[in-house]
């Protein structure tokens, strides 16, 4: 007899796929405020790294891709969370970061929100 009750008990970790390691770190930390959580080797020339925000248990992996397959211009489906969405926009949009050139305000039930876009053009969204 199987049980209804999840294993699951959190989302740990979200993986993007990066060809340059060093610049997505470099993009996720300085311009977006994540922290280097982990920088280790694997295998036999590969990086395991992780970024995450403040106390946050959920990281993102900024990984090597699988053999063969491309990078870059993907839909991550991440959403990030700011209380002042406004601030941060004119903040990133200061910084070079490339995001929509104005925050969309559909009114409710939709929160305000804009996208922005890594260095290698993979999207997340943030909102308020």
């Amino acid at each position: 007899m199987s049980s209804n009750k999840t294993r699951v008990n959190k989302i740990a970790t979200v993986v993007i796929a990066v060809s340059d390691q060093d610049r997505a770190i470099e993009f996720y930390v300085e311009k977006l405020g994540f922290q280097k959580r982990t920088d280790v080797p694997f295998g036999n020339r590969y990086r395991w790294v992780e970024v995450a925000l403040g106390d946050e248990v959920t990281t993102i992996a900024l990984a090597p891709p699988p053999e063969g397959k491309p990078t870059g211009n993907v839909e991550t489906g991440i959403s990030l969370q700011t209380d002042d969405i406004d601030a941060y926009h004119a903040q990133l949009k200061a910084q070079g970061v490339d995001v929509d050139a104005e925050v969309s305000r559909m009114g409710d039930p939709v929160p305000p929100m804009f996208w922005l876009r890594d260095p290698e053009g993979n999207t997340l969204m943030v909102i308020q």
